[in-house]
């Protein structure tokens, strides 16, 4: 009730939206950079030849965000901007204070930003400084594309239609973008589009930007834009369609349990409707997620579910007004639930602005019978509303309907399950306070009374100094089918402080305390668990940090638990446990050729100790590939009659790119935990835009004596037509 009230406060209470809100932009006024017009053909090849990048406007000098955020760039940057009736023209010089070969990690789209020289262009197109998109290329080419959402934060599942080219110099590169209008959404009739652009410099470690960003926040941070001003409000797109048709093959063959091989084909779409230069209407039938590469696995030490990330394309386009619902660990809708144990049928979505400050999703998706596994039908339904600068409120429901069951059946699950709730979403237009209030509450058969979960947070963030407070209730009935919610029955409460101290030093950019704290306790307020940390960490010029973390933790199991995971004896419910733990983290530069990561832990563990190793290894060949080696060991000793285990989790990882369009992936899993070595091999030829040659190789064998339990090859061929 505690936090329901907290939550109350936050959304009713307006002096307190007032006092934290600001109603002017930071950049806009101060930075601006015209867009002409061109009525002439422009080539996107990487060289500015053509007569319109004489005239057109370029941007002021860039200011440095990394590794201080005072000043010019030493490396700067010059931008130009041009359009006609179908596109935006982008054309950018970087230039270079330092010789030598540009850092490029691959050529592989969607590459990895803190290992590649790149430039991106991050747009606000709603001009709400919350929602865009962002468009990037490497030194070498490779094209980097996303959807921003909560204020910036890019999603890069999401990949359209554009061009670009890279032309590199020895003392400057030059890259050319044409980004079809119809290949992202805005308002029609603006005049003008926040936009922002950075520039990472791997050679001299420097971050930079047009419209300066602080050092505390990501580049892409939506509340530092500048503005693009047009010379003629944008006109309406139209209504267009465009569809991704499939045709795949398949060979699988369940070895272990003495079945034949069995050969199956599949064919369905992909369908885009683009209703208005906002919203669109997305279609799929029949759909295959074949090519989806396997999830990285982990050693599985924890007491609830983990959470593995959605990377199926359907879902992911606006997929911020689903996702954001709730918070990481209380997820009234989660995608991945959809298909998980049986096929997805067909399903339609329908996503995007409604006027100036209204937003609106509308998801349903029906999945077919598997073995015992029901049809069921997915319904999601979220409305938001812009209010305050960088703020917004919305409603949503959620609904899971078991088909052709009776009332009357033995069906051992409930029929349907349903959440509806509010969130409020809270942002200051400088970015320094942030923060999210909620209150969900589910229906269906079953007990009642404490159908509901609450939560309110706040986060204060300067950059030398951060403060935050999550109070959280999860109802011990609350249930979202839909959704992923790690546990119920509990309060949470989670204060953290953070300083950061930047001395005058041309080694150290930053080093500084953290402490964290975390609070579970149960409906009537006995504690469950406790975490205290406290932590301080060091960040050199390079980017190559440390970090030393000292825990205290407490337990007290509320269910019986194996602490291992492995099947021993599990210690009983009702016990409780006090320990403490040690922690070593080191990150070196990733600009070098050869880069890791590694840590150490070690102390006690419920009634025993442990001993925990993990890192990652990696080594690029660029910008044609990289090898990675990631490794977990974790030995626990427990007194009898508990099972002591050492687990060992190895994934070593070939990532191979001949070309920006052709990819080779092989991936090795080696977990003793679950006895299993898992071999993924994924072949990509992406033959025209957003269309692809899959070819996808996997294994599952016995680590001693590689018995294969299952083995399956995938052959999917898609094609955009548009």
């Amino acid at each position: 009730m505690r936090s329901a009230l907290l939550v109350l406060f936050v959304i009713l209470f307006p002096g307190f939206q007032r006092v934290f809100a600001q109603s002017t932009p930071v950049n806009r006024g101060n930075y601006r950079l015209q867009v002409i017009r061109t009525e002439s053909p422009i080539t996107v090849d990487g060289v500015l030849d053509e007569k319109i990048w004489s005239q057109a406007e370029k941007t002021s000098p860039f200011y440095r965000i990394l590794p201080i955020d005072t000043g010019y760039a030493h490396s700067q940057s010059e931008v130009m901007v041009v359009y006609d009736e179908t596109n935006i023209y982008m054309g950018i010089i970087c230039h270079d204070t330092l010789p030598g070969k540009r850092p490029a990690e691959s050529l592989r789209r969607d590459f990895s930003f803190a290992r590649n020289d790149n430039f991106i262009a991050f747009i606000d197109t709603y001009n709400d400084q919350t929602n865009g998109f962002a468009f990037g290329i490497s030194a070498a080419g490779a094209q980097w594309d996303g959807l921003q959402a909560n204020g910036g934060f890019v999603s890069l599942d999401w990949d359209c239609k554009w061009k670009s080219a890279v032309t590199n110099y020895p003392e400057y590169w030059v890259a050319e973008f044409s980004i079809p209008f119809r290949s992202i959404r805005y308002r029609e009739g603006d005049s003008e589009w926040g936009i922002n652009f950075s520039r990472l410099d791997l050679k001299t470690n420097e971050k930079s930007s047009w419209a300066p960003v602080p050092r505390q926040f990501q580049s892409a941070n939506l509340a530092y834009t500048g503005t693009l001003a047009w010379d003629n409000p944008l006109p309406s797109s139209g209504v267009r369609f465009s569809m991704i048709p499939y045709v795949s093959g398949k060979a699988t063959h369940q070895k272990e349990a003495g079945e034949a091989i069995v050969f199956a084909g599949g064919a369905g779409l992909d369908a885009k409707v683009i209703l208005s230069s906002s919203m669109n209407l997305d279609v799929t039938v029949n759909p295959d997620y074949s090519q989806v590469e396997v999830d990285q696995q982990r050693t599985n030490l924890d007491r609830f579910e983990l959470y593995f990330p959605e990377k199926r394309k359907f879902f992911l386009e606006n997929s911020d007004l689903f996702a954001s619902l709730g918070t990481d660990n209380i997820r009234p809708f989660f995608s991945r639930r959809i298909g998980l144990d049986a096929p997805v049928l067909a399903g339609a979505r329908l996503s995007g602005n409604a006027g100036k400050n209204w937003r609106v999703g509308l998801m349903n998706m029906q999945t077919g019978t598997k073995d015992s596994i029901l049809a069921n039908n997915f319904s999601v339904a979220v409305l938001q509303r812009k209010i305050l600068s960088r703020s917004n409120v919305g409603v949503f429901m959620t609904n899971k309907q078991a088909l052709g069951v009776s009332g009357d059946s033995s069906y051992n699950s409930y029929l349907y399950n349903r959440v509806a709730g509010a969130d409020f979403n809270f942002a200051n237009a400088n970015n320094n306070w942030t923060g999210k209030a909620f209150y969900h509450h589910s229906f269906n058969p079953g007990p009642g009374g404490d159908r509901f979960s609450t939560a309110a947070m706040i986060l204060y963030e300067t950059q030398q100094f951060s403060a935050g407070w999550n109070q959280v209730f999860v109802g011990g009935n609350y249930m979202a089918e839909m959704g992923f919610v790690r546990r119920k029955g509990y309060h949470q409460t989670n204060p953290t402080i953070g300083y950061r101290f930047y001395p005058l030093s041309k080694r150290v950019a930053n080093h500084g305390p953290d402490v964290t704290v975390d609070l579970f306790f149960e409906p009537d307020f006995s504690l469950t668990d406790r975490e205290i940390e406290l932590s301080y960490s060091l960040e050199w010029m390079n980017r190559s940090t440390i970090s030393l973390d000292l825990e205290e933790g407490y337990v007290k199991l509320i269910e019986p638990f194996d602490p291992t995971n492995t099947g021993g004896v599990m210690l009983p419910a009702g016990s409780e446990f006090q320990w403490t733990e040690v922690a070593l983290t080191y990150n070196s530069d990733v600009r070098r050729l050869f880069n890791f990561e590694a840590s150490g832990r070690y102390g006690g563990f419920f009634n025993g100790t442990r001993l925990s190793l993990t890192s990652e290894i990696n080594y690029r060949v660029q910008p044609y590939g990289s090898l990675s080696l990631v490794t977990s060991y974790n030995r626990i000793l427990l007194p009898e009659p508990y099972t002591s285990v050492d687990l060992i989790l190895v994934g070593p990882r070939l990532d191979l790119t001949f070309t920006r369009n052709l990819f080779f992936t092989t991936f090795v899993q080696y977990n003793n935990q679950i006895d299993n070595l898992n071999v993924n091999m994924r072949f990509q030829w992406r033959f025209a835009p957003v269309s692809d040659l899959f070819i996808v190789y996997t294994e599952n064998a016995y680590p001693t004596g590689l018995r294969t339990k299952d083995r399956g090859i995938v052959v999917k061929l898609s094609y955009w037509i548009n």
